[in-house]
């Protein structure tokens, strides 16, 4: 996630599957194509700025690995520093590229 922090969406696509099931929100439907995914990430540069981040990978088997991460960020419209604690579920394919994306977040 590097290039999440270095605000390079483009660079953080490209370890997608273009066929990837992505769910912003766990509780919503995935993104219906690729694009929509582009979408989401295609923002980042102009809505946040000074993320820093860490995370510990809690379990993988061969199907998935759960992760667990923090960031801190500043969102570039009202300058709010935010706090975020959340969870990653991934599947990678054997290109390394990500299949299942879904994740679980909070913000203060």
């Amino acid at each position: 996630m590097e290039s999440w922090k270095n605000l390079d969406w483009r660079k953080t696509l490209e370890t997608l599957d273009k066929e990837v099931k992505y769910y912003e929100n766990p509780i919503d439907e995935s993104c219906k194509s690729f694009e929509e995914v582009t979408n989401l990430w295609n923002v980042v540069a102009d809505n946040q700025k000074d993320i820093d981040y860490q995370y510990k990978i809690l379990t993988y088997d061969n199907d998935f690995c759960i992760i667990n991460w923090q960031m801190t960020r500043t969102m570039t419209q009202n300058n709010v520093k935010q706090e975020i604690d959340g969870i990653f579920q991934i599947s990678l394919n054997q290109e390394g590229k990500c299949t299942y994306f879904k994740q679980w977040r909070f913000t203060r």
